[in-house]
């Protein structure tokens, strides 16, 4: 094989992983909590995930699968883009690395949900108004476990990002998305941390935006194009 088949091959196997953190992130981030979760509506969450209790068991087991495939595209990434910079290579899959056992701790909250719902009353002895509260903080517990989480997904895409602009046989342009995407996961941790009701701003998803499109750019070029020749792409 090749040396260029074989950073094809590399890049495609990437491509692959990443496509399946980029679907099932969707489902499990995206698509659930907008399907079952309401902000101060402690009732109408309880109500929610008690009516569709299959929905949040699927996106407990979608998040697992998305860090599972989130620990092994760094290592894959690391082998494609080790000749680049060694040293940002490694920076990059530590960052990467560090977000999977704090994301597997904090879904935890998900199945405490899961456990107050089926047994809030009947087993701890809680009211039905006690049971939406602790719901609810179980929630909240686990909206700011993902804020922490999201601190390693924006700084792995600054070294990440930093490796597809000098590779030359990646696109430049999904490089700096990517960069730009590191400090957007940062202001938006800044921004809830400081401000009390910067969710309600409206600016995190503009913010989030360069991210969003370097990532699922760079996900559809490794699994199309693979890796081309470093001329092609500086041309």
């Amino acid at each position: 094989m090749t040396e260029t088949n074989s950073l094809k091959k590399t890049a495609r196997i990437a491509g692959l992983l990443y496509l399946g953190v980029v679907l099932t992130g969707i489902f499990t981030l995206m698509y659930v909590p907008s399907k079952l979760f309401v902000a101060d509506n402690a009732s109408l969450t309880y109500q929610n995930i008690a009516s569709s209790q299959s929905l949040l068991r699927f996106g407990i087991v979608g998040g697992l699968l998305c860090y599972t495939f989130f620990l092994f595209l760094p290592l894959v990434l690391y082998k494609l883009l080790k000749p680049v910079n060694e040293n940002y290579a490694k920076l990059m899959v530590l960052f990467a690395v560090l977000s999977v056992p704090i994301f597997f701790l904090n879904v935890q909250n998900l199945f405490s949900i899961l456990s107050l719902i089926n047994e809030g009353q009947s087993k701890f002895g809680l009211t039905s108004e006690q049971t939406q509260s602790q719901v609810m903080l179980c929630l909240n517990k686990y909206d700011n476990g993902m804020r922490i989480v999201h601190i390693f997904s924006g700084l792995w895409l600054l070294p990440f990002g930093y490796l597809v602009y000098k590779s030359g046989f990646l696109p430049k342009i999904l490089g700096i998305l990517l960069m730009l995407g590191c400090f957007g996961y940062l202001i938006n941790f800044i921004g809830n941390t400081l401000i009390s009701d910067y969710s309600k701003l409206g600016l995190s998803s503009y913010i989030s935006l360069p991210a969003s499109i370097g990532e699922i750019g760079i996900c559809l070029w490794l699994l199309v194009m693979g890796a081309k020749e470093k001329n092609k792409i500086n041309n």
